[in-house]
């Protein structure tokens, strides 16, 4: 008799702290008021759902959004990538057709939808705390051989190409290292902390902000290019010299 109240002491113990950290996670989860989401749906409607379905469900025109998370929808939305433009081999970089209220309110539907990516934290994106020495460790361990060294872009297959991350926010560098849209691979937490994001943050704020030391950078395009310009210029002055000196001599 006494193991069987036992036991049901245990399954009740089990059972309140499950309810309990249930409880805690989805009030964690739940960001964005209902009015938010209700007002992000009509937006969603409105602009998107042509492409990708009325409930995000995806359609030939574009992919499914359920689980996405609401950093996907802030960095694709928060950078005028979508609504898309024009067909093309990736989305471009445009002047955001909605304003910041817009943008929550639409990630807010689609978080719904789904589990996902959250929207970053401020203390996240504050760079002055990060370690721009480990981050530029990071940085060319992991995306310099798309995005350049330090950050200047670059050429990639079939017409895509990584951006210039020279006036991206930190928090839209954030939101594309967690959701990984286009090309580019997705850099989770397991991958990399919210500390190591940081660095990655401080190291591109640091090489894009700071004057070349060396003078004309040439769009730092590294020493490829500035092998050829010496050698073009170069060559064109030694030759020019030549052709100057032989004709005083005649």
């Amino acid at each position: 008799m006494a193991l069987v109240v036992l036991l049901l002491v245990g399954l009740l113990l089990t059972g309140g702290a499950y309810a309990l950290f249930t409880q805690t996670s989805s009030a964690k989860a739940e960001t964005a008021s209902s009015s938010d989401i209700e007002e992000g749906q009509k937006l969603f409607v409105a602009n998107c759902a042509t492409c990708h379905g009325l409930s995000g469900e995806g359609s030939k025109a574009g992919p499914g959004l359920i689980g996405v998370g609401a950093a996907a929808v802030d960095f694709q939305v928060g950078t005028g990538r979508m609504p898309l433009q024009a067909n093309g081999p990736q989305a471009r970089a445009k002047e955001p057709q909605f304003n910041d209220e817009q943008t929550a309110q639409l990630a807010a539907y689609v978080a719904s939808l789904g589990p996902g990516p959250a929207i970053p934290e401020e203390e996240n994106l504050d760079a002055s705390k990060g370690d721009p020495a480990a981050g530029g460790s990071l940085f060319r361990t992991n995306c310099a051989m798309c995005h350049n060294v330090v950050g200047a872009g670059g050429a990639l297959t079939r017409g895509k190409y990584a951006p210039n991350l020279e006036d991206v926010s930190n928090k839209h560098i954030y939101e594309a290292m967690q959701t990984g849209p286009q090309n580019m691979p997705i850099f989770n937490d397991a991958n990399l902390t919210p500390d190591d994001k940081r660095d990655v943050i401080a190291y591109v704020n640091e090489v894009t902000e700071t004057p070349s030391p060396g003078g004309f950078k040439l769009g730092s395009l590294g020493p490829v290019a500035e092998g050829l310009f010496i050698w073009f210029f170069g060559l064109s002055a030694v030759i020019g010299l030549t052709v100057w000196l032989s004709s005083r001599s005649k």
